[in-house]
């Protein structure tokens, strides 16, 4: 047993890794947008085949791209909150599958309880699969 380098106790993990209490930020806000996507994919299943939905925690802001570029992108104010990417192809000349981003922290930082987070991380989705699949986000819903 190693103690800490100013002998105030044993260096590791306050909780198990099993408990729900040892999982970062980051692996919590993971969970809650498989909680939001899961309703909506076993209802939209066959449509949704060729769609990814990633997490970043940052969206990457420039000034210098052009307006075709900003498309997809689902702002509040100037903060993207997620983004649509297109299928198209990588630098590599390998097809991607169309994916949509969801910004981790501008959305966090929009909700006051975890509760408000996990409906604004669905109406996010709700509002990204409409703009893929080109319907309104009341059908995606099932309003």
């Amino acid at each position: 047993m190693r103690r800490d380098r100013h002998g105030r106790g044993l260096r590791g993990p306050l909780y198990p890794a099993s408990l729900p209490a040892a999982a970062s930020r980051a692996e919590k806000f993971d969970a809650l947008v498989l909680d939001a996507l899961e309703p909506i994919e076993a209802r939209w299943r066959t449509e949704l085949t060729r769609l990814d939905v990633a997490v970043d925690d940052v969206p990457e802001v420039r000034e210098d791209l052009p307006p075709a570029q900003a498309e997809g992108v689902l702002h509040d104010g100037a903060v993207p909150l997620s983004r649509l990417v297109p299928a198209g192809v990588d630098r590599a000349g390998l097809p991607t599958r169309a994916r949509i981003v969801l910004y981790r922290r501008p959305l966090e930082a929009r909700a006051k309880d975890p509760s408000e987070l996990a409906d604004l991380v669905h109406d996010v989705l709700v509002e990204q699969v409409a703009s893929y699949l080109g319907v309104e986000p009341d059908i995606i819903d099932g309003e």
